[in-house]
């Protein structure tokens, strides 16, 4: 009786197994996240010494004290490309670090964040946004990648009255900003551009660049609130706020006033992020870098992003 109930159990168990498929094997689920709409304000060029490296935030009181209590700051947070304007931006938003030129004459190499989300999700272009102070970063919504270029491209508002040349004021932006987040739609992707602490270093005004900070301070406490007031974006909107470079620290060339090399106060910069799927009040000092940043966007709004490198920022979540 033993020996026919054991045989029982083998027979059962190779029909069992036969029948399985194992590479059938059950997709492992995405995580659902409260987060719908994701912004990065990147602050241009400030050093990390006079921003978060300076621990009684004279030039950043807001994120420094009410912002910070509000997300997760990386002390930790690094340039490790060229520390120029187009090429910080370009890491940020491909997730490849590239050597372009400056002037905004050369299309990045990669396709970017923006392009890869309007095609995944398939939402008018409206629904992705650069709006930069800099005319120069209009190229931000474009690549020379084969198939890519001219196809997918966001709504940009770059420079003088967003025509993609010259600078304009930071307040203009802020504005256009404004009138983005108000309307009936706000775009689901951002990437914001604010210049003058970089514009101020570069023509040797000290006070100025610092005020510039301090300026930049406030209109980032005020995109908070902004959001927090919306019923659309509360609850549901992570802000990122973040350097495409710092600059030289002082006896190093000529300081404060340039940047672009791979000295310590060009690559070191900080990296602030609040919304709801982050911890908060937290400071994490593991290195990270600003080819994360994209990554970390195509997780939390499910699209990927095949050419970009860096990693998943997992110490920002809950």
């Amino acid at each position: 009786m033993a020996k026919l109930l054991l045989s029982v159990v083998i027979a059962v168990g190779v029909i069992l197994t036969s029948s399985f498929d194992f590479n059938r094997l059950p997709e492992e689920q995405p995580v659902k996240y409260h987060t719908e709409y994701v912004f990065v304000l990147i602050i241009d060029g400030p050093r990390y010494t006079e921003t978060f490296g300076d621990t009684t935030y004279q030039y950043i009181p807001h994120l420094g004290n009410e912002l910070k209590k509000e997300g997760v700051l990386l002390s930790n947070f690094r340039n490790n490309g060229p520390t120029y304007t187009i090429s910080g931006h370009s890491a940020i938003i491909t997730g490849r670090y590239q050597r372009l030129s400056n002037a905004g004459k050369q299309l990045p190499k990669y396709p970017t964040m923006f392009q890869y989300y309007l095609r995944e999700k398939g939402v008018p272009k409206s629904d992705a946004w650069v709006v930069s102070s800099k005319g120069k970063l209009e190229v931000l919504g474009n690549t020379n990648y084969k198939k890519w270029w001219n196809v997918y491209k966001p709504e940009t508002y770059c420079g003088l009255h967003g025509n993609g040349a010259d600078y304009t004021s930071d307040q203009e932006t802020f504005d256009k900003v404004t009138e983005l987040l108000s309307g009936n739609n706000p775009p689901h992707l951002m990437l914001i551009n604010l210049l003058a602490a970089d514009a101020y270093a570069h023509s040797k005004q000290w006070d100025m660049y610092l005020k510039s900070i301090q300026k930049c301070d406030d209109y980032a406490f005020q995109l908070w609130n902004m959001i927090q007031s919306n019923e659309k974006l509360k609850d549901k909107t992570a802000l990122i706020i973040t350097n495409d470079h710092g600059r030289h620290l002082d006896g190093h060339k000529d300081g404060y006033i340039s940047h672009g090399d791979n000295c310590e106060g060009c690559r070191h910069i900080s990296l602030l992020a609040m919304g709801p799927d982050f911890k908060k009040n937290v400071e994490s000092k593991e290195c990270a870098e600003q080819l994360d940043i994209s990554k970390t966007i195509s997780e939390i709004l499910h699209f990927s992003v095949p050419t970009g490198k860096g990693r998943v920022l997992k110490e920002l979540f809950k």
